[in-house]
C-alpha cells in the first residue's frame, strides 16, 4: 500500500513539474533577435479539404498556434476564429504581438484558405509618376487583367480582324464586375479620405509619407478583398476622414480584422473583439464598451473558480496529510491524490500590470511672457501667406489643444513657436531659461534601430550612470531586459514611449506635442493624459483621439483662413455632435 501511495504521490509531483517547466519555457526571454515565426497544428480533414478545392468557406479558423518573435514566445496554443462578414477588433497591451500576428496572417505564415484573397494595409504606396486615382484603379487586379487582354485582343483585332469572340466574353466580364463604374467607386474612397479632386490627379511621388499611408488605405478599400486587416488605421487621418471611414466599414461586405486603440472607432465598427493576454486570444461578441463590461465579469467569475478550487485543495490536502501513514486510511488517501491529480488546471487572475507615466517637474519659477508669437507673418512662398498677423500666447498652466484641416498650418505654427522657423515679419518671444520637450511620429521613426534603448539615452545623454537611463526609461514603462533590447525588437507603442523617455530626460518646462498618442495601447493613453495633467508646465498638443483631447485640455486653437482662433475648453466644442456641427471648417 506504502509504494502504491508512493506512486501516487510521485505522478502528482511530475505533472506540476511538468506544468511550471512550460511555463518556465513560455516567459524565457534571451535577447536574441530573429524573425518572426508561427506554427500551428493542421487538421488532415481541413488539408485534404483544401488540396481537393471543395473548402468552399469563407470563414478563417486556425486552431492550436504558436507565434514567436526570436525566441520570445508571443502566442502559446491560441486559436482564432474570424466568421465571413463580421467585423473584429485585436486589443491588448503594446508589446504582446498584435502586430507580428496581423503579418503572420498577411503572409500566409499561418494557414489562410487559399481562396481567399487578403490585404494588409501596412507599408505606405511608392512614389511615382502615377496619378492617385490610378493608383487606387490599379489595385482591383481583376479589372486591370481584363482591360489589358482587351486593349491586347482591339489590336489584334484591328490588325488581322480575328478574335471578336474572346473580346465579347471580355466585355462580358467587365460589364459584370461594373468595371465602368469604378473610376467613380475609386474617387469617393480617396474624397472621403481627404483628398481633394486636384490631388487625385497629382502623381503619387508629390505626398509626404501619411498621405501616401492613406493612399495604401484607399488601394486596400477598393480591392474590397475577403479579410482586410488594418494596423492602426486611425494614426493617419483627421476626424472628418476617421468618421467618413467608420460609415464606410459599417457597410464592408467582407471581414476586417483590425488593430485599434481608438475606442471610439472600434465603438462605432467592431462587431466582435479578440483581446491578446497571457500569450493567448480571448474573443467577446460586441463593440469596445461591451468587451470591457464582459472582461470584469468573466475576471471575477475566474477568480471565484480559482479561489473555490484552491480551498477544496487545500481541503483535501490536509486528509492526505493527515491520513497518510494510517494503513487502514491507504485506499481512501489513495483515491484523494487521484482526485487532485484530475482537477483542471486553473490559473489566478493575470491582472495586467499598472501602466505609470511621470513628466519630471523643473523647479525653476519663471515669470510671464512665456512663450508667444506676436503679430507674426509666414510664409514659405510670398505668393502664398500661411499666417498673416498671428498672435498666440501660452503660459506654464496652458494645456492647449490644436485643431484644423490638413494643410491649416498647424505644424508650421508649432514650428515657429518652437523657433524651428523664424517669422518673416513679426516676433516670436520665449523666455530666455525655456526649455521646450517636442514629440512628433518622425521622432520615433528617427530612432536608433541597432541599439538598446540604456545606450540610445547613453549616446545622447552620455556620463552618466547606466542606472540613471534605466531609472528614466521604466518611468515609461520599458524595464527589465526590454531596456536592453535592441530597439528594432520594440513595438510601435514601445518604441514611442522609448522617445519618451528621450524627451523628458532634459526636465523641459514646456512640452509641444504632435499626435503623441499615435501606436499606444489605451491604458498607456490614460496614464499619458493623466501625467500631463499632473505635470507642472505647459502642454501644446496636436490630437484626433477625443477623449485624449478630453482629459488633457483646457483651450482649444482652431488654425483656418490663415489665423488662429481662441475657443476655452470645457465648451460642448469638446463633444464629438459638436466637432460635426463644426465640420465645415474644423478638422482635429
Amino acid at each position: 500500500e506504502t509504494s502504491k501511495l508512493e506512486k501516487a504521490e510521485a505522478r502528482l509531483k511530475a505533472k506540476q513539474e511538468k506544468r511550471s517547466e512550460k511555463e518556465t519555457l513560455k516567459t524565457s526571454n534571451p535577447l536574441v533577435l530573429e524573425e518572426a515565426s508561427a506554427s500551428q497544428a493542421g487538421s488532415r480533414k481541413e488539408s485534404r479539404l483544401e488540396s481537393s478545392g471543395k473548402n468552399k468557406s469563407y470563414d478563417v479558423r486556425i486552431e492550436n498556434f504558436d507565434v514567436s518573435f526570436g525566441d520570445r514566445v508571443l502566442l502559446a496554443g491560441a486559436d482564432v476564429n474570424l466568421a465571413w462578414g463580421r467585423r473584429y477588433g485585436l486589443v491588448g497591451r503594446n508589446g504582446l504581438g498584435k502586430t507580428t500576428l496581423l503579418k503572420m496572417l498577411a503572409t500566409r505564415s499561418l494557414r489562410v484558405p487559399a481562396h481567399i484573397s487578403l490585404l494588409h494595409v501596412e507599408q505606405e504606396v511608392a512614389g511615382d509618376d502615377t496619378p492617385a486615382l490610378q493608383s487606387v484603379l490599379e489595385s482591383d487586379t481583376v479589372r486591370e487583367d481584363l482591360l489589358r487582354h482587351k486593349r491586347e485582343l482591339s489590336l489584334r483585332i484591328a490588325a488581322e480582324g480575328s478574335e471578336a469572340a474572346q473580346l465579347a466574353e471580355i466585355y462580358g466580364k467587365l460589364e459584370e464586375i461594373e468595371a465602368d463604374k469604378a473610376p467613380a467607386r475609386a474617387s469617393v474612397i480617396l474624397a472621403g479620405l481627404g483628398f481633394t479632386p486636384k490631388m487625385q490627379q497629382q502623381p503619387t511621388r508629390e505626398f509626404s509619407g501619411g498621405w501616401r499611408m492613406r493612399l495604401a488605405l484607399a488601394r486596400a478599400l477598393f480591392a474590397r478583398p475577403d479579410l482586410l486587416l488594418l494596423d492602426e488605421p486611425t494614426n493617419m487621418l483627421d476626424v472628418m476622414a476617421i468618421l467618413w471611414l467608420e460609415n464606410y466599414l459599417q457597410t464592408w461586405p467582407s471581414t476586417i480584422l483590425v488593430v485599434s486603440h481608438d475606442r471610439n472607432f472600434l465603438n462605432a465598427i467592431a462587431t466582435d473583439i479578440i483581446h491578446l493576454h497571457s500569450q493567448r486570444l480571448d474573443g467577446y461578441r460586441g463593440d469596445f464598451e461591451t468587451f470591457i463590461k464582459s472582461k470584469q465579469e468573466r475576471l471575477l467569475n475566474q477568480q471565484r473558480e480559482y479561489e473555490a478550487q484552491q480551498q477544496y485543495h487545500q481541503h483535501i490536502q490536509v486528509f492526505i496529510n493527515r491520513f497518510r501513514y494510517n494503513a487502514n486510511r491507504a485506499s481512501q488517501v489513495q483515491s484523494k491524490l487521484k482526485i487532485l491529480e484530475k482537477l483542471p488546471e486553473l490559473k489566478p487572475v493575470d491582472k495586467e500590470s499598472e501602466m505609470v507615466l511621470k513628466f519630471p517637474d523643473g523647479f525653476e519659477k519663471f515669470s510671464p511672457p512665456i512663450l508667444q508669437l506676436d503679430e507674426v507673418d509666414f510664409y514659405y512662398d510670398p505668393k502664398h501667406s500661411i499666417f498673416s498677423r498671428l498672435s498666440v500666447s501660452a503660459d506654464l498652466e496652458s494645456r492647449i489643444c490644436v485643431v484644423g484641416e490638413n494643410g491649416a498650418g498647424k505644424s508650421t505654427m508649432l514650428k515657429l513657436l518652437m523657433g524651428d522657423l523664424s517669422p518673416v515679419r513679426g516676433i516670436r518671444h520665449a523666455h530666455r531659461n525655456l526649455k521646450i520637450g517636442y514629440f512628433s511620429q518622425h521622432h520615433v521613426e528617427q530612432l536608433d534601430l541597432n541599439v538598446s534603448a540604456v545606450e540610445l539615452l547613453a549616446r545622447k545623454f552620455p556620463g552618466l550612470p547606466e542606472e540613471e537611463y534605466r531609472h528614466q526609461l521604466g518611468r515609461y514603462g520599458i524595464s527589465g531586459e526590454l531596456a536592453m533590447r535592441p530597439v528594432a525588437s520594440l513595438s510601435g507603442g514601445q518604441k514611442s514611449r522609448v522617445a519618451f523617455a528621450q524627451m523628458t530626460m532634459p526636465c523641459p518646462k514646456f512640452y509641444i506635442l504632435d499626435e503623441p498618442t499615435n501606436h499606444l495601447d489605451m491604458e498607456t493613453i490614460e496614464t499619458l493624459g493623466q501625467a500631463l495633467n499632473n505635470f507642472r508646465g505647459g502642454v501644446i498638443l496636436v490630437s484626433h483621439d477625443e477623449r485624449f483631447i478630453r482629459l488633457v485640455c483646457k483651450e482649444l486653437w482652431v488654425c483656418e483662413n490663415g489665423s488662429v482662433t481662441w475657443v476655452e475648453g470645457g465648451s460642448p466644442i469638446f463633444s464629438e455632435e459638436a466637432l460635426l456641427k463644426k465640420k465645415t471648417h474644423t478638422q482635429i
